[in-house]
């Protein structure tokens, strides 16, 4: 869901991933001595170099034939539960009828040989659909669908226990793959689908224990939903609603015509590690009305170049990040692995922008600027408690809101080169802020009361960062801009013990 800061929520890489050197700039004269430099991460180079799978049918497989249309299908209907299936090599196609799709057993395995492609020819909208737990697919390619907008291709049912590996989905309308609870999807290539990679949603069912790891996710959102359907916040490399334990680990997300991670309205318990983050239209992370996180060692480059510019070229004067965190926070009552949202470790490399904490003083449990309709936070059972007058007392007064607080940024890197960024304004900003509370009348955060309150009382913490380039920082409202040594002064107190270096590049 998108925002502007007015009302609303938010809204060929290169492959070199050696740190850039800093040398010839002096370090402000209180300040101690710099933080070592994030790690850099390995690619997950998959879409170039997918493995191959096996060139003979294991023992006791099912063999499928690419000459006969439809024989994935009747095959998996014809056997039992815990089959193992082997594609031939060649292109596999089911009928002609959009709803063809296959719809696997519980426990069933589904290997492709070299060159084995499973083909939905512009015509099935479904590959692998229906509620059977524990599917495996390896070593296919999966392309051509045309899924819907917010379905998936591949387990378009959102099953669980599915494993996905070393497959690549690709050029399909809707989301490349969908996510249920206890999924595992590595080394996946997850390339040039319509709208998502991924689309980690359940409908109407608990998500738990997601597993992304080492997948190279690239060029999504090929049919530029955002445009089609202007502020649906629908795009992106990979989506995630509510889903309750993530490890995102060791991906190459790049090139995604939107946000590259997109974590929208109650997810918790997220470890977003070692990936490399790096040219996608808008943001790399975004982090929104969702609750504790560890963001760590992430290498996270050229980010937020298209939305960020075309924003600014606007004269709209909201700090767009490449790092997002709107209206999320650490939470100590929702059970977890940590209690807040720390991010540190993390290089930020010539992004426009770096990293925005933001609350929309409007948006809560309730009030039509809600934009996760019809959701409440993770601490109010009873939604419609939340309203006058209950709200404006607490616990509802803090519990009926997301709130961005309890946000630990220390010992990152943030590099900016605006020679290379291609800008002069408006893509050298940290920023903690929120709207002035206006809206609806009923609303009991109306003035100053949120703005005061993230900047100032929810223990939003920068410190112990490094700063390379000319980068200033932004408090409370969009147009309170401040230099480094009023960000670190009173009333603010941010970024003790960091360095800023205050030069263009490195």
């Amino acid at each position: 869901m998108r925002i502007t800061w007015r009302h609303w929520a938010w809204p060929t890489a290169l492959p070199a991933l050696a740190l850039l050197a800093v040398s010839g700039c002096e370090s402000t004269p209180d300040a101690p001595p710099e933080p070592a430099p994030a790690p850099s991460a390995a690619v997950a180079r998959v879409c170039a170099a997918a493995p191959a799978g096996p060139a003979k049918a294991p023992a006791g497989a099912v063999v499928v034939d690419p000459s006969v249309t439809g024989d994935l299908a009747a095959k998996t209907r014809s056997s039992p539960p815990h089959t193992t299936f082997w594609l031939r090599p060649g292109e596999h196609r089911l009928a002609s009828d959009r709803y063809a799709q296959v719809v696997p057993k519980e426990g069933d395995v589904y290997l492709g040989a070299p060159g084995a492609v499973l083909d939905g020819r512009k015509t099935n909208q479904y590959a692998f659909s229906g509620t059977a737990r524990n599917v495996t697919v390896r070593y296919l390619t999966v392309q051509g669908f045309v899924a819907p907008q917010d379905e998936g291709v591949v387990n378009h049912d959102s099953a669980d226990g599915w494993v996905i590996e070393h497959t690549t989905i690709q050029n399909n309308s809707g989301a490349g793959l969908m996510a249920g609870a206890h999924q595992q999807v590595r080394a996946n290539c997850l390339r040039d689908n319509g709208q998502y990679g991924m689309n980690a949603y359940k409908g109407g069912g608990s998500l738990k224990d997601l597993l992304l790891e080492g997948n190279e996710i690239v060029g999504n959102n090929t049919d530029d939903w955002e445009k089609r359907r202007p502020g649906c916040g629908c795009t992106g490399g990979v989506k995630f609603w509510a889903v309750d334990g993530a490890d995102v680990r060791g991906n190459w997300v790049h090139g995604n015509h939107g946000p590259g991670l997109w974590a929208d309205t109650d997810d918790n318990d997220f470890r977003i590690e070692d990936n490399v983050l790096e040219a996608n239209d808008g943001a790399a992370l975004i982090y929104e009305a969702s609750y504790n996180a560890v963001i760590r060692n992430n290498t996270i480059r050229r980010n937020n170049w298209v939305e960020g510019r075309s924003h600014a070229d606007r004269d709209d004067n909201f700090p767009y990040a490449t790092v997002y965190v709107s209206e999320s926070g650490g939470e100590p009552r929702i059970p977890a692995r940590t209690d807040k949202i720390e991010i540190y470790r993390n290089l930020l490399e010539n992004n426009w922008s770096g990293i925005t904490l933001w609350e929309n003083a409007d948006r809560f449990c309730n009030s039509p600027a809600n934009t996760s309709s019809g959701s409440c936070t993770l601490l109010v059972k009873n939604t419609g408690r939340c309203r006058q007058p209950a709200i404006a007392s607490p616990p509802l007064y803090g519990d009926c809101r997301w709130k961005t607080q309890r946000v630990d940024i220390h010992d990152n890197r943030f590099v900016l080169d605006k020679s290379v960024v291609g800008c002069t304004v408006k893509c050298d900003r940290m920023a903690v802020l929120a709207n002035y509370g206006t809206y609806p009348d009923w609303s009991p955060y109306h003035g100053e009361r949120v703005a005061e309150a993230i900047t100032l009382d929810q223990h939003n913490r920068w410190h112990d960062n490094t700063y390379v380039g000319p980068w200033r920082f932004v408090a409370r409202d969009p147009d309170r801009v401040l230099d480094f040594r009023q960000w670190r002064g009173r009333p603010y107190r941010q970024d003790a013990g960091s360095t800023m270096r205050a030069r263009d590049g490195g």
